[in-house]
């Protein structure tokens, strides 16, 4: 029986997610609350974590893989690696931090570099909206930038949970209408090649 287990929950489609910004915008807070509905206020990261999650995602079971980064990777080869491993990234600032903000741009040229790939899903997310009273980061400011970039901006605050499956859910869709599209064209319009099943894992 466990052995069915494993083996039905192996053959669910998995969506790879990255954490992504600057240390100290709650990127593990966000990470704990949608994985355990629990708010974290301390949580000193000193390695990524990786955690794994069964979803149902538009009426359709899959898992999410998600790898909280710690933020302070000095290494760029070991940031590089996560990167490449991903399919899909939160890119998080906190809104009380403008300094957090102005990163995202770097961050988001270390995933193109590495990526090399042109339609990068990719959703820029404003934590701690629960200090509105703190807010450095104004609305217009960040939903110019991330409409520069073509991509989703949402508003989040681990600590009310406000957003945080939305944040997920919204990435986990842009993985999936890629991989899609991927497979329409690794399949051709003649279909010729759907009867082989390759699984490169």
């Amino acid at each position: 029986m466990a052995a069915n287990k494993s083996k039905n929950q192996s053959s669910l489609v998995l969506h790879k997610v990255i954490m992504v910004g600057s240390g100290g915008v709650g990127k593990s807070a966000l990470t704990l609350q949608f994985m355990y509905d629990e708010f974290v206020e301390d949580y000193e990261p000193t390695k990524a974590d990786s955690y794994r999650k069964k979803v149902v995602l538009d009426g359709e079971e899959v898992q999410i893989d998600i790898l909280d980064t710690a933020g302070q990777e000095d290494y760029a080869a070991i940031r590089d690696n996560y990167f490449r491993s991903g399919e899909g990234f939160l890119l998080v600032f906190s809104i009380t931090e403008h300094e957090s903000f102005t990163a995202t741009s770097e961050f988001r040229e270390q995933i193109l570099r590495v990526k090399e790939e042109g339609m990068i899903p990719l959703v820029v997310v404003g934590n701690k909206s629960d200090l509105e009273d703190r807010r450095k980061v104004t609305v217009d400011e960040a939903t110019t930038k991330a409409q520069e970039w073509g991509v989703p901006y949402v508003e989040t605050s681990a600590k009310t949970r406000a957003n945080v499956d939305k944040v997920f859910f919204d990435l986990m869709r842009e993985v999936r209408k890629k991989k899609m599209s991927e497979n329409k064209d690794k399949n051709g319009p003649s279909g010729r090649n759907k009867k082989r099943k390759c699984v490169i894992l």
